[in-house]
């Protein structure tokens, strides 16, 4: 009898070799957006119909900042592999590997643009 570890015995089962480490990266992820999602929403929403000084204002303190930067780094990396999965699911071929490579760049530019757009609101 093999004294292993859950993970460990489904660790590179698969055809990709590789689902379990991102259905734990989606997990994880996940979980931080739920934790974060109401801060942002508090932040953001008490934003809303604000005049511009004060929305800068408020975007200027170090915690909503940090709060509104993790969440869009968070939720960016959470929705390209949210993506990835679909994409390997329903495309095959070249289109597969062009829609996923799209989606990462898309993701990951979004993500930098709106932190590129709070450092300069919040410095």
């Amino acid at each position: 009898m093999a004294y292993l570890t859950d993970r460990k015995r489904v660790s590179g089962l698969g055809s990709a070799h590789g689902g379990t480490a991102q259905h734990w990266t989606m997990t994880v992820t996940s979980v931080a957006l739920l934790i974060l999602t109401p801060f942002f929403l508090g932040i953001i929403g008490s934003a809303l119909g604000s005049e511009h000084a004060d929305v800068i204002a408020t975007l200027g303190k170090p915690v909503p900042a940090l709060i509104v930067a993790a969440y869009l780094v968070v939720g960016a990396h959470h929705l390209r592999y949210g993506m990835q999965t679909l994409l390997e699911d329903y495309t095959h071929g070249l289109t597969k590997k062009v829609s996923i490579i799209a989606t990462t760049i898309i993701c990951y530019g979004l993500a930098a643009g709106g932190l590129v757009a709070l450092m300069q609101i919040a410095l």
